[in-house]
């Protein structure tokens, strides 16, 4: 196992594409003004402190790009993780956009891996905080240029970012994560223990926590474990926690709290579509600041199912932990 220190004033980037073998970097504190990629495989880089160490950048979705197009919401990342069995603790990601209505989706952590760990760090955005790949087949096709359709794009996603076969299991302890709308979306399996969502205020006046897209094959989703749903700023009763990005998306949401910022109806099926009819939500042992009234498709779970969904989560852990053994 290699060991690299770094501080703000060292590239980075360049050192990172220089990883070859597992390697521990930690971070001084200070601010990485930095759109970093970590290709490797088993880096794994810890902040000196989750406030005051920060990796910071600044594109968002609707941002000319030198190619001609716009950066389109999957190359706004401030930091994205292809390598496979990555970890960042004790550190912030921050996309500094503040108004998403104006300039669009603005992506902070996109992670595109089989297996992927965080512990105690921040990410900070509006709409579109957090990405966990993969992508839904449909975008994989649209993105690739693998259609002579004028009206898809042609490539512009680097095929490491974009396609992944298989499936992705997250982690994510201990963590806050800051948004709006969206801002936790994608197909991994991801489970996400201890941590708060933290729903700031929107101009246009309303939010989503979750956006996920999973396949109706695939059995586990997102998984929600004791954690804290927080009123940043946004209006009372403003925010759902879920709304389906595709057709068969699925949130598990086991021992949470809720801010009275959560609307009671809990769940939002998206737009006009029939996804009320094919999303897989549920919810088990929710406390509440308010009385909640869930929308008839979001399901409670037994507690068989609670169960299952917590013994889903070690094992990830358990699989996580073991990898890493083998590492070190």
């Amino acid at each position: 196992m290699d060991i690299l220190h770094l501080t703000p004033r060292d590239d980075v980037q360049k050192i990172l594409d220089k990883i070859t073998r597992p390697t521990t970097i930690y971070l001084a504190e200070g601010e990485y003004r930095n759109k970093l990629w970590i290709k490797g495989d088993n880096i794994k880089i810890i902040g000196a402190n989750r406030e005051t160490t920060v990796i910071i950048w600044d594109d968002f979705a609707r941002k000319p790009h030198s190619d001609g197009g716009e950066y389109n919401t999957f190359r706004t990342y401030t930091l994205c993780v292809t390598g496979n069995g990555c970890s960042l603790e004790n550190l912030t990601v921050v996309n500094s956009n503040i108004d998403a209505r104006k300039v669009g989706q603005c992506v902070a952590l996109s992670v595109n891996a089989p297996l992927f760990y965080a512990k105690n760090i921040d990410l900070k955005s509006e709409q579109d905080t957090l990405f966990t790949s993969p992508f839904p087949d449909d975008l994989v096709v649209r993105y690739s240029g693998l259609t002579d359709d004028p009206a898809y794009y042609d490539g512009f996603i680097p095929k490491e970012q974009l396609y992944m076969e298989g499936a992705s299991v997250q982690i994510y302890e201990k963590c806050r994560i800051y948004g709006t709308v969206d801002y936790i979306f994608g197909c991994a399996e991801a489970y996400f223990d201890d941590c708060q969502l933290i729903s700031g205020h929107d101009k246009r006046g309303y939010g989503y926590v979750a956006a996920p897209a999973h396949g109706l094959k695939q059995k586990r989703g997102y998984a929600f474990i004791n954690c804290n749903f927080v009123n940043g700023g946004a209006k009372e009763g403003s925010v759902y926690l879920a709304r389906p990005w595709r057709d068969f998306g699925k949130c598990d949401f086991v021992n949470c709290t809720l801010g009275n910022h959560i609307n009671p109806a809990l769940y939002d099926k998206w737009n006009d579509t029939y996804r009320d009819h094919t999303a897989r939500f549920a919810h088990g042992n929710l406390k509440s600041e308010k009385p909640v009234d869930p929308v008839i498709w979001g399901r409670q779970l037994t507690e068989d199912e609670q169960t299952e969904i917590i013994k889903n989560y070690h094992k990830a852990r358990n699989m996580w932990d073991s990898m890493r053994a083998e590492i070190e």
